[in-house]
């Protein structure tokens, strides 16, 4: 048995990197992935510009240990990657005993498919590995 996912998108916000109790880096990131959006009758239709309209999905992504520096370090808003990884499903009771559910991507592999948003002058990823 398999499970799974491949996400190509742009990172919505900055990432979300923190270390557990026990020493365990842990970096959350969005991924936007858009896709065709569709009428009634299944069609794609035109937006106002004349473009193809979209429908966006947000995708939380979780990394860890030295994936998750990496990611933390050199991943920002609008950036470009590929995740490779595995979907999550979470159970919890929240703080008035509501049964909450979530689902997420357990990341294997960011690929950094462009440099983040710096213009090039403050550009914070200068240093981040090459892309292929």
């Amino acid at each position: 048995m398999t499970n799974i996912a491949i996400l190509t998108g742009r990172i919505a916000r900055d990432p979300d990197t923190r270390e557990t109790k026990g020493g365990t880096n842990v970096t959350g990131i969005t991924v936007v992935t858009d896709r065709p959006a569709r009428d009634k009758d299944g069609k794609t239709y035109k937006d106002e510009n004349g473009y193809t309209a979209k429908e966006s999905e947000f995708h939380r992504v979780t990394c860890f240990n030295g994936l998750a520096k990496t990611v933390g370090q050199y991943c920002t808003k609008g950036q470009l990657v590929s995740v490779q990884g595995r979907i999550h499903y979470t159970q919890w009771e929240d703080k008035d005993g509501v049964t909450r559910y979530g689902t997420e991507i357990l990341a294997d592999k960011v690929d950094f498919l462009s440099h983040g948003n710096g213009s090039g002058e403050n550009d914070d990823n200068k240093d981040a590995p090459e892309i292929d």
